[in-house]
């Protein structure tokens, strides 16, 4: 079982007996209202496309995908696997809003519950309770939802700053004010693209990380869990794709652990390393031992 890479994380193998994901009696309607209003919407973008709606869709995936989910709510914020100053940190989480997956301890606090059980019971998304269940159906009838209180014990780190308690509360204001933004400025084929497509596409790219990455593909540790390394998977997510690599270290800012296995969000990482904004940056190798310390 992968290790949490946040230090100081207390009580967790008590918590783990109480908290745990499980098949809830109660269907989120409201989730699956707002998921078929933006289906509907990704849709309907097809029928109104236009270049600049697809550059500032670009833009924004980058940002919201690469920048936010993966650079932020995952390699830094859930593993650490480097530092930046506060205030990159807090607005990579910003943009990690953008993708409209929740804020960010909820989002930290569900993947390190599934490192710490991945593919065991509890697991909050595992493939061996279904392979619909781990794309989305967890999402839909789980029974973790954001206003679960112990999975604030999840985050002890993240619970000390005020920012992201915040954030947390009000993260879907970001991308409704980019959404008033794109209408003003582009009107309806910005919104239908930069937001309802683009927000469709990214919610399903990580989905696929949460089941596809454990289901099909090779794998390079023998890890004690399903995790996959998934070529298709990394190219649509920027690098999250090897999955395996990443649950046999899962404090390596690198994921990709050969030439071809391309990683974008670490490039992105190393970007950062250059100008002087990241800072200790963990590396680790396909041969383990201690991580490599970049830019300490």
């Amino acid at each position: 079982m992968s290790t949490l890479a946040t230090p100081q994380i207390e009580n967790l193998a008590s918590d783990s007996q109480t908290l745990q994901q499980s098949r809830s009696q109660h269907f989120h309607w409201f989730l699956a209202f707002w998921l078929v209003i933006f289906h509907a919407g990704a849709i309907a973008a097809l029928f109104f496309f236009s270049w600049q709606a697809l550059a500032v869709t670009a833009i924004l995936w980058v940002l919201a995908q690469n920048v936010g989910i993966a650079m932020s709510y995952h390699r830094q914020l859930t593993h650490r696997g480097f530092t930046t100053p506060k205030w990159v940190e807090h607005l990579m989480a910003v943009c990690a809003t953008l993708a409209l997956q929740g804020g960010p301890i909820f989002w930290v606090a569900i993947h390190r519950l599934h490192h710490q059980l991945t593919d065991k019971p509890g697991d909050p998304h595992s493939p061996r309770d279904g392979k619909w269940w781990s794309h989305m159906g967890w999402m839909l009838q789980g029974s973790l939802h954001n206003h679960n209180k112990l999975l604030n014990r999840y985050v002890p780190d993240l619970m000390r700053d005020p920012f992201y308690k915040w954030l947390s509360r009000f993260h879907w204001v970001p991308l409704t004010l980019v959404g008033i933004g794109l209408l003003f400025a582009g009107g309806w084929p910005w919104v239908l693209w930069g937001v309802f497509f683009r927000v469709t596409m990214g919610l399903h790219v990580t989905w696929l990380v949460n089941s596809a990455t454990h289901i099909w593909g090779s794998r390079r540790f023998n890890t004690h869990d399903d995790s996959r390394n998934s070529w298709w998977v990394a190219l649509l997510s920027g690098g999250e794709g090897w999955h395996n690599n990443h649950h046999a270290h899962p404090v390596s800012a690198s994921h990709g652990m050969a030439w071809y296995e391309l990683d974008f969000n670490y490039w992105l990482i190393r970007g950062l390393g250059l100008v002087g904004l990241a800072r200790r940056i963990k590396v680790l190798g396909p041969d383990g031992g201690p991580a490599r310390i970049l830019h300490p």
